[in-house]
């Protein structure tokens, strides 16, 4: 749910701050720092006492120390002298009055300017009571606009007895000069507290309207690390208040609306995190410009339709030209361009890593490993070493994107069977739905590889691992069985480590119904006519088509053959029949590749020859990446689409051919080493290997009558809309979501204390 379906949350965050709780905040604010400023000028006064008496002590005692001489020899003598030498004493202006006291209180000698209220006998008393190691004994009297500073300095004598002298200090100065001190620092505190209170405010107002912002734009899509939780929560009231979906819009047939419902309800709407080494989207450089391309893979159009519908992130592999240019500093950028739906985080390698990880391992070793294509698949220890390093960096990005502990992650194809388990490792509870695009091969020929089991075991962190068919399940099911100390649960189809369980299900791909491209799409008339004139075609030419990525697996060469022996037997077609090969270059990088690209060329440039008559050229190869609109064009003027896959997962390029003919004509000749061939039982199956087979289906299918056309297409349209790709996500988030309730199920009752 995004923030403009919910009209009573939007009017809420566009609301302005509340004004009288900002100013309830600065008043309390400022009540503290007045209570603060109290305390501390209580604490100031003692301070400054303090200091005072200490001071005026020190001055009383050096005084008494200079005269100590005079003093102990005039102490008996009761003469004039020590009348003088307390006056030579009291000479600072600070000090208002010396006297000089026996020990029992009686007064010795004074100067005239002592205080009466100062008598030697209080004095005497209270210093008696309080002496201690000789030290003086001091005090300070406040009168009303002054304070007076007694000390009294005990003095000895040869003679028996001795006594003290007292020395009285004005301490008008140091009122005067705490006073303007106390003054000045409690101005300065003021005008702090102000500054602070403002200041505060201002930011608390600044921080609510950021945070305001950053959660409308959460709400609408964007993401938001920080506010994911709140997001959700926000989210599932909002659900809550407008109405959960009924059980009857559940029903009838899967569609993104209908996916959208079944994550909400069951799956509390939470947003989906796909990990896939191919980008939805490539910024290139051309001619200065960036420009946006799709690329021309299954995968993508298959999973780029369910994220739409749901939201989140696509995780992948940053490989084009201008991709840095546009990633923000997170290296995320908001897809599809122009219309934003999801997040596509990238993620950088280096070439060595590239060349490892995905050239090496996956491309060089996997690929041929669970294709029977006859390529010798090889296996590097380097490679091996790379392809394990970024599992582990995209499986920690994964964990960066994820919302809380148990996000729903969907983990795609062969170049990331270890990142299950590594996200497994650091978040439990997450539920983890891996997807093997490509063939899943057999126990035996699965034990090539030298690193078999870590496959095996990265592939089981996984919640729930799919495949295309049945067969590849029950290939998985006996490699485990072979290789893994693990139990195989065969009733619920599961395997079970510790605590642990994987189911293991198959879930053909498909793709979106209705097709999204075909709006705006040229008709089928007019697109026929289109590519008449792009190469130059006469009316009323039957065309043929193929669209692949340039691999060895596809069965180009074997397509090519056919096309031969069709012009050999069935010459009236010589100058009638073309056949357009759309052959995207993949995988440049490898040998087998690069061969494949030099024999493929030749072999067309071989045929052309061959039956070349003036500008007739039989097949038209074009050796380029193609925007899904020109393919749809190709598939919309075709009479036949031929898919001659030696070995493949399920090959989506069926079923987009089957998608795009809503004239319910045009006919597929399908390779039965496809996936695809187990449900679009009415295409023309053949056997890519087999020449004459394959030559007499192209022949059959053109010259099928249009009744029998329709009545296959028409056929093979209500089973591509009916398992479709939200019905192959659906049933996946399905299974997902019954997992992950009965584990929780379980952790609550192991939890439950068993009651008395």
């Amino acid at each position: 749910m995004h923030v403009g379906q919910c009209p009573w949350l939007l009017a809420t965050l566009s609301a302005p701050p509340f004004v009288p709780r900002t100013l309830v905040f600065a008043a309390t604010l400022l009540a503290l720092l007045a209570g603060l400023a109290y305390a501390g000028d209580a604490a100031w006064r003692r301070t400054v006492r303090r200091w005072v008496d200490a001071d005026v002590t020190l001055r009383s005692r050096l005084a008494v120390a200079a005269a100590d001489a005079s003093l102990t020899e005039q102490w008996r003598a009761g003469d004039g002298r020590l009348q003088r030498t307390l006056v030579a004493i009291a000479r600072d202006e600070r000090v208002l009055g010396v006297a000089a006291c026996s020990e029992d209180g009686a007064l010795l000698a004074v100067t005239a300017s002592m205080p009466d209220a100062v008598t030697c006998r209080e004095v005497s008393r209270s210093a008696r009571r309080r002496a201690v190691d000789s030290l003086p004994y001091t005090r300070i009297v406040d009168l009303d606009s002054t304070a007076l500073h007694i000390a009294a300095v005990p003095i000895t004598t040869p003679i028996d007895g001795g006594g003290f002298v007292v020395l009285v200090h004005d301490l008008r100065y140091a009122v005067v000069r705490a006073s303007s001190a106390r003054r000045q620092i409690l101005t300065a505190f003021l005008l702090l507290a102000l500054s602070a209170s403002g200041v505060t405010v201002l930011a608390a107002a600044l921080a609510q309207r950021q945070w305001l912002l950053a959660l409308r734009r959460a709400l609408a899509g964007e993401d938001t690390p920080a506010l994911r939780p709140l997001v959700r929560e926000i989210r599932a009231l909002a659900r809550h208040l407008a109405g959960d979906p009924t059980e009857k819009a559940l029903e009838g047939s899967w569609t993104a609306e209908r996916l959208r419902h079944t994550l909400v309800r069951l799956l509390d709407g939470e947003r989906l995190v796909i990990l896939a080494n191919r980008e939805p989207y490539i910024h290139q450089r051309v001619d200065g410009e960036i420009r946006v391309m799709q690329p021309a893979s299954g995968l993508v159009t298959a999973l780029e339709p369910v994220l739409r519908a749901c939201s989140g992130t696509w995780e992948a592999h940053g490989s084009g030209t201008a991709d840095r240019d546009v990633v923000d500093r997170y290296d995320r950028v908001a897809v599809p361009p122009g219309e934003p739906a999801y997040q596509l985080r990238r993620v950088w390698l280096t070439e060595a890593e590239e060349q490892g990880y995905y050239y090496g391992l996956s491309n060089e070793g996997l690929w041929p490993l669970c294709h029977v294509a006859h390529a010798r698949p090889t296996f590097r220890i380097e490679d091996w070493a790379h392809y394990r390093a970024v599992n582990q960096r995209f499986a920690d990005a994964v964990c960066e994107e994820v919302d809380g502990d148990d996000p729903i992650v969907l983990v795609q194809d062969y170049h990331f069977a270890l990142a299950p388990r590594m996200i497994r490792d650091r978040l439990p509870g997450a539920t983890i739905i891996t997807f093997w695009h490509i063939p899943w091969p057999n126990a035996e020929r699965i034990g090539i590889c030298p690193w078999h089991e870590e496959l095996l075991e990265g592939l089981l962190g996984s919640s729930v691992l799919a495949f295309h068919t049945q067969q590849h399940c029950n290939h998985f099911l006996d490699a485990v069985d072979a290789y893994l100390e693990a139990r195989i649960d065969r009733e619920s189809v599961a395997i079970v480590q510790g605590k642990r369980r994987t189911l293991v299900r198959s879930y053909p791909i498909s793709i979106e119904w209705p097709m999204r491209r075909l709006e705006g799409a040229l008709s089928v008339a007019a697109a026929r006519q289109a590519v008449c004139a792009e190469f130059g075609l006469p009316a009323g030419t039957r065309i043929g088509v193929g669209v692949d990525r340039l691999d060895y697996t596809k069965g180009i060469e074997e397509r090519f053959g056919a096309v031969d022996r069709l012009l050999a037997t069935h010459p009236e077609l010589v100058g009638r029949f073309v056949f357009i090969q759309i052959a995207a270059p993949s995988r440049s990088k490898i040998d087998h590749y690069r061969d494949l690209d030099a024999r493929v060329t030749a072999l067309a440039a071989e045929i052309n020859g061959r039956w070349q008559r003036g500008a007739y050229r039989p097949i038209l190869l074009q050796r380029s990446h193609h925007e899904p609109a020109d393919v749809i064009r190709y598939f919309r003027a075709a009479d036949l689409c031929y898919v001659s896959s030696l070995h493949d997962g399920m090959n989506l390029v069926a079923k987009e051919f089957v998608a795009a003919r809503d004239d319910a004509q045009g006919v597929l000749v399908l390779s039965r080493f496809t996936g695809a061939a187990r449900e679009l039982t009415e295409a023309l199956i053949v056997n890519p290997y087999d020449l004459d087979e394959s030559t007499q289906a192209l022949a059959a299918a053109l010259a099928m009558p249009v009744a029998e056309q329709q009545v296959r297409m028409r056929a093979m349209r209500r089973l591509v809309s009916e398992f479709n790709v939200y019905r192959w996500a659906g049933q996946m988030l399905l299974d997902a979501a019954d997992l992950r309730q009965r584990e929780r199920l379980h952790g609550r009752l192991q939890h439950t204390p068993l009651q008395r």
